[in-house]
């Protein structure tokens, strides 16, 4: 699984964000993403109802690799992955969760803003962490200082990340994938309006080729 997500996201280093409680919407969304060039989807679980959306588009689409994003616990870890999530991705960093998806051969993406997170993570055999808040926690200058230091860590920035900026975070060698969900706009989705999410999608497409 590992090298598969390796391979798509050297195709197309960007991951959107998918946040819907409405099965139906969150497979709509996918399928949009997908026909605009991305087949990497995290879910994530920011609502009560968001793991329901996340199974329905394991279920009903087809070709697209689907994680779960904002998980919080071991519990919860455990949960998105029996509903069948193929990565995982944390705002902070879990020992916990980072062992027993290492453990069980599941890429997980945890949270790290700070020199002390990333040494952390890579004690723990991390070598792909997620940079996060990306904006706030200092952008392309704190990843170029992070990755001087950190030579064979590689980084995923959320938050914050845009079609504006995304070829500058793309641009640096260290930065595995950019995540974001501008890409998945809510007033568009919940209007039914998946010709945007599509557009989006493919325009960020481009820019991660013009970028790399």
């Amino acid at each position: 699984m590992k090298d598969e997500l390796s391979n798509r996201l050297t195709k197309a280093p960007v991951v959107p964000l998918i946040g819907e409680n409405d099965p139906a919407r969150a497979v709509a969304t996918a399928n949009a993403l997908a026909e605009g060039g991305l087949s990497v989807i995290e879910v994530v679980m920011r609502s009560d109802d968001a793991q329901r959306g996340m199974e329905a588009i394991i279920q009903q689409t087809n070709g697209l690799l689907v994680g779960a994003g904002t998980v919080l616990t071991l519990d919860q870890a455990k949960s998105v992955l029996d509903s069948g999530a193929q990565f995982i991705v944390c705002p902070g960093l879990v020992d916990e969760i980072v062992t027993y998806c290492l453990d069980n051969d599941v890429p997980i993406y945890p949270g790290t803003m700070t020199a002390g997170e990333v040494q952390r993570a890579y004690a723990l055999g991390l070598r792909e962490v997620k940079f996060f808040p990306a904006s706030l926690a200092g952008g392309v200058p704190m990843l170029k200082a992070l990755s001087s230091v950190f030579r064979e860590m590689r980084f995923m920035p959320t938050g914050g990340v845009s079609a504006a900026n995304l070829a500058e975070f793309l641009a640096l060698p260290s930065v595995l994938a950019c995540g974001g969900s501008w890409l998945t706009p809510k007033d568009a989705v919940e209007a039914g309006d998946y010709a945007t999410v599509t557009r989006l999608a493919s325009e960020a497409v481009a820019i991660a080729k013009t970028a790399r």
